[in-house]
């Protein structure tokens, strides 16, 4: 399957989903969303894990993509405060149309400009792996049920998160070190004064 009709079907079935959102009332609503949070929490997922690492390399996908990894980050805490709730009062339907707006935004940003670049970055056979190799992931999360989808989800931090991170450690390991190797010799120094 195409890696772009792919996400373009979970972006449509997103924005029916929260068509409903907005005439459902009481429990319903909370149903609705927990739909939505299951969608999004489900699509994130394939696209962190398989499509967008696929367009970090690409120089026209590059910024598109990290700036894809930070919406994703808004996202994400959007949807654990809402999910928080038992009811949806006023504050409550305030944050779910922020998320609603966030949501939309991506997938404009999305369908609009990184997909246009990354059909261009990549080619045909790579665009359909990258489809199959979601929809596999797709439904093997689907299959491991809810359970443990929350608890890799509680787990797991978002791509770029993880991936500042990394970079830090790097950075930090290599500084660090040094002054650890600075700091063992003046220890060594303290206790051979001791001596």
């Amino acid at each position: 399957m195409d890696a772009f009709n792919l996400l373009k079907a979970d972006h449509r079935k997103v924005e029916e989903l929260f068509e409903e959102l907005e005439s459902a009332s009481g429990q319903a609503k909370m149903q609705v969303f927990q739909q939505i949070k299951t969608e999004l929490e489900l699509h994130t997922h394939i696209e962190e894990t398989i499509f967008y690492p696929a367009l970090e390399e690409p120089k026209q996908t590059h910024d598109l993509t990290l700036e894809a990894y930070e919406e994703h980050d808004v996202v994400k805490k959007l949807l654990q405060e809402l999910g928080r709730a038992r009811t949806a009062n006023e504050e409550w339907e305030a944050k779910a149309k922020v998320l609603q707006e966030n949501v939309e935004h991506h997938v404009e940003e999305e369908e609009g400009q990184l997909f246009p670049k990354a059909s261009s970055a990549l080619g045909a056979d790579e665009i359909e792996t990258l489809g199959e190799q979601m929809e596999a992931e797709k439904a093997r999360k689907q299959r491991s049920g809810s359970k443990s989808s929350k608890k890799s989800a509680s787990k797991t931090k978002s791509a770029s998160t993880a991936q500042k991170r990394a970079r830090a450690s790097k950075k930090g390991a290599s500084k660090s070190s040094s002054k650890s190797s600075g700091s063992k010799k003046s220890r060594s120094k303290k206790s051979a004064k001791k001596r």
